[in-house]
């Protein structure tokens, strides 16, 4: 008779590391959030850490960055993905496997290149783009040094970075599904259009609600690119909840502040997820 406790012998390496590297980081941060740190001494302030938090203005404007920067992200990565998969899922598989190879190119490469590549392109003084902008007569832009742009580009240079993930997965959920439902609803006089919106999007639900979390997650752990264009500036307009928290962490040397600030994007993240992850369960049943 086998021995009921083999499975768990083999699992066990994999939860212990879990418990080292993942749980115990993570109470750990929702202890250190509650203390402020002196030195090598460390005193109890209770909820202080939080209360300082929300009455520092840069503090309140990483949050809504940060909220703006997740649903855009999201937003833009489902739509976008979901239209190009719906578009190339049924045609030629060789034209399929370069669409998906074009757009899966950025996400292999290292968000600090993909950063360092944009920061380059974006030099107001010698950047390719600023470049070609002076050629068409708008002269003196500099994206990545106003406030009113700076969002709206490192948006999207993330997005470029990320989409290709969400396509792949898109196209390989549609081309598992049974073609009989397709070829149904043809028969029955259903276009195009009506097959995509009435049968292929229904069925990438549980997909698309994965996407989602998945994509939420990320964003909210976006640092690179933020670092590498615009430390956060110009004038804090870019600077996210991530940010700050690397800030007080490393150059203020504030870890109740920075535990704090962790604590309250684990909250917003499940804030955020809670909802899809519960309709996923729902559908389950």
């Amino acid at each position: 008779m086998d021995n009921p406790w083999s499975g768990y012998l083999f699992i066990a390496p994999q939860v212990l590391l879990m418990l080292v590297f993942i749980v115990y980081p993570v109470i750990k941060g929702f202890k250190m959030s509650l203390y402020e740190v002196y030195g090598m001494d460390k005193y109890f302030v209770g909820l202080q850490n939080f209360i300082d938090l929300f009455q520092d203005p840069i503090f309140v404007k990483s949050i809504f960055n940060t909220i703006f920067f997740v649903v855009a992200i999201v937003i833009a990565t489902i739509v976008f993905a979901l239209f190009v998969a719906t578009t190339v899922y049924d045609k030629n598989p060789k034209y399929v496997s370069f669409i998906r190879g074009s757009y899966y190119l950025p996400v292999i490469v290292s968000m600090v290149v993909m950063s360092i590549i944009w920061n380059f392109l974006l030099n107001p003084s010698n950047g390719l783009i600023s470049y070609l902008l002076n050629n068409v007569g708008i002269e003196d832009v500099n994206l990545l040094g106003d406030s009113r742009t700076v969002m709206p580009v490192i948006i999207f240079v993330t997005f470029v970075g990320n989409v290709g993930q969400a396509i792949i997965l898109y196209i390989a959920a549609m081309i598992g599904l049974p073609e009989d439902l397709f070829e149904a609803a043809q028969l029955d006089g259903a276009t195009r259009w009506q097959r995509i919106r009435h049968i292929l999007i229904p069925l990438m639900r549980p997909t698309t609600i994965y996407l989602t979390i998945i994509n939420i997650i990320a964003v909210l752990k976006i640092f690179v690119v933020i670092q590498l264009l615009t430390g956060g500036g110009p004038n804090n307009a870019s600077v996210t909840m991530m940010y700050y928290l690397y800030q007080n962490a490393f150059i203020y040397n504030n870890t109740g502040a920075a535990s704090a600030i962790g604590v309250l994007m684990f909250v917003i993240a499940m804030l955020f997820s809670l909802p899809q992850l519960k309709s996923f369960l729902k559908s389950d049943k």
